[in-house]
């Protein structure tokens, strides 16, 4: 069997679309681990397997609905069987749907919290089993300004961060002693992606002054993560623009 040292380095990122997840698996694929990426449409994920493969890293590519039970086991274990062992998890679905409170419907509420929380419990579990048999791993959690306090109109989007972030604290609390290095991220602030260019111009305005995140500068935040010696983890880092307000 081979050593941990000579194993190849998987590191999983849950919902690496074209922001901050693509920019997570190419920082990762810079150092040498072979990156895989999901999410619900594998031949959406090409631009960025690309991009990674164009620039020396490795990296594949899975369709996969995080929120279905039978669907995350398949995807781990065949992750784990035919590319290497997962030493990295990022789970990074956001799911930031406002509505009011008064308009929201129960199916709505219900998906959000399903996307944005009880798939990060899936994911976790399963990746989990395997970190703890070999004692060592790290996992990381995108969260957002709505962990820890709720907006109007962003009740569903709140409830699922509030309860992504529990589910953190209390996974970094179980695995932490097992040599698993759990971690929060709070990410407060616009990022520099075609939706906000699109739907709010005035904000995307703010990247001339760094008034928005970039996703490369987010990512170096998660390798940073990762690389710390365990006698100094950090569970929750809070990441927001020097002019934003908090």
């Amino acid at each position: 069997m081979a050593s941990p040292d000579t194993q190849p380095k998987v590191a999983l990122i849950i919902g690496a679309g074209d922001a901050t997840g693509g920019a997570i698996a190419r920082r990762f694929a810079r150092e040498g681990y072979i990156t895989c990426v999901t999410r619900r449409e594998a031949d959406k994920l090409q631009p960025l397997i690309d991009q990674i493969t164009q620039a020396g890293g490795q990296a594949h590519a899975f369709g996969s609905d995080a929120r279905k039970e039978e669907a995350v086991v398949a995807l781990i274990e065949r992750i784990e069987a035919e590319v290497g062992p997962i030493e990295v998890m990022v789970f990074n679905i956001g799911a930031n749907v406002p509505c009011s409170l008064l308009e929201e419907t129960a199916r709505k509420y219900f998906k959000i919290w399903e996307m944005a929380c009880f798939s990060a419990f899936l994911n976790a579990r399963e990746v989990a089993k395997r970190m703890v048999g070999r004692q060592r791993g790290t996992m990381i959690f995108t969260g957002a300004t709505a962990a820890t306090r709720g907006a109007a109109n962003f009740a569903a989007f709140a409830g699922a961060k509030h309860a992504l972030r529990a589910l953190a604290q209390s996974a970094a609390r179980e695995l932490g002693p097992k040599n698993i290095h759990v971690a929060h991220v709070i990410v407060d602030g616009a990022i520099d992606t075609e939706f906000i260019r699109t739907n709010w111009p005035d904000k995307y305005a703010e990247k001339a002054t760094d008034g928005i995140l970039n996703p490369d500068h987010i990512a170096d935040n998660y390798w940073h993560l990762h690389s710390q010696p365990r006698d100094a983890w950090t569970f929750e880092l809070d990441l927001r623009p020097w002019s934003e307000r908090w």
